[in-house]
């Protein structure tokens, strides 16, 4: 049965917020990720941008804040969701580990830096999200008066 005041072909309100938080969660993780990119190359942290970046360092630096902006997008798409707040972190998960998958087979054979960044990108992307959404569900149960 379809709500008489949702329009014909529009999803309803809850699953709008649904898309929305795992929206949301991806842009912060996008944002973060690629400002905090931007930051390095200007402060020239990294080599400018297009040429390969292979000190192993600078892939362990990069992986190390995005592995913190990806747990903090899960905890962004957990505290927007309309229910099922971990769910919803580790829709973000698949989100990021399938694009991050595309990512490895797509730069790989270009040799921009050792094989096991993008790879550990992959890997990584559904526990940060799962343990973002954990957290806003502890944080959330905290706050939650005592039962008597």
């Amino acid at each position: 049965m379809t709500n008489p005041a949702t329009p014909a072909g529009t999803p309803p309100p809850c699953l709008r917020r649904s898309i929305g938080a795992v929206i949301m969660g991806f842009v912060a993780v996008f944002v973060l990720s690629l400002g905090t990119d931007q930051l390095l190359h200007v402060l020239e942290v990294y080599p400018p941008w297009g040429e390969p970046m292979h000190e192993p360092r600078l892939n362990l630096l990069a992986l190390s804040y995005r592995i913190v902006y990806t747990i903090l997008g899960g905890y962004i798409t957990a505290r927007l969701a309309p229910r099922n707040p971990v769910r919803h972190a580790l829709i973000l998960g698949i989100v990021g580990f399938v694009i991050s998958l595309l990512g490895v087979i797509a730069t790989i054979p270009m040799n921009l830096g050792p094989a096991w960044y993008p790879i550990a990108l992959a890997v990584t992307a559904i526990p940060c999200t799962w343990l973002g959404g954990i957290l806003y569900q502890r944080n959330q149960s905290e706050k939650q008066p005592a039962s008597i």
